[in-house]
């Protein structure tokens, strides 16, 4: 059925989009919502990975499902959008540190624990464990949705575990030790 809307979709119908859009929408919000960390960054970003997709729809070839191609659609434009928030923040808060009360305050729920957790790691290993841990792909997805070799896939989220469970250790030492 799937098949059948994008190609409707192709030849102008909006309704076959707006079907293929009801059926990705939680997935590709989800996605966005992991790596943004910010619900209202998310929900943009899903609007805009569903505005490219209509338009570009003729590039989509079938060879993957379209369920890789929006998600590699999205991971991209959310690691744009990650850089972007990177050299905002570099240019308007060079030399300022958060202080610990701050930090912690701030990441007051297991949700934004995990998103700042998330955070510390680069971007292609916060990219890999997302897609894996938090969305559910399989390694060989992984692949398709990053463009990535399956031996990279399994370095990066071997690297990324590592320095998550490091975090996590730390968080858990008693104070003074």
């Amino acid at each position: 059925m799937e098949e059948e809307f994008v190609k409707e979709a192709r030849e102008g119908d909006r309704n076959a989009f707006a079907n293929l859009v009801r059926e990705h929408h939680p997935r590709v919000i989800l996605l966005c919502r992991s790596m943004l960390g910010n619900d209202a960054e998310a929900d943009d970003a899903a609007q805009e990975v569903f505005l490219k997709t209509f338009q570009k729809l003729e590039e989509f070839d079938g060879r993957s499902r379209l369920a890789t191609w929006l998600h590699r659609i999205s991971v991209n434009l959310c690691l744009d959008l990650l850089r972007r928030r990177a050299r905002e923040k570099a240019g308007s808060l060079e030399g300022v540190e958060l202080s610990d009360h701050e930090a912690g305050r701030r990441a007051s729920d297991a949700k934004e624990e995990i998103s700042a957790l998330l955070a510390l790691l680069p971007e292609d290993q916060r990219t890999a464990i997302i897609l894996r841990e938090l969305q559910g792909f399989s390694y060989e997805e992984i692949c398709e949705t990053t463009g990535w070799t399956l031996d990279s896939v399994k370095a990066r989220l071997r690297r990324a575990r590592e320095k998550l469970s490091e975090k996590i250790r730390h968080f858990e030492a008693p104070p003074g030790v």
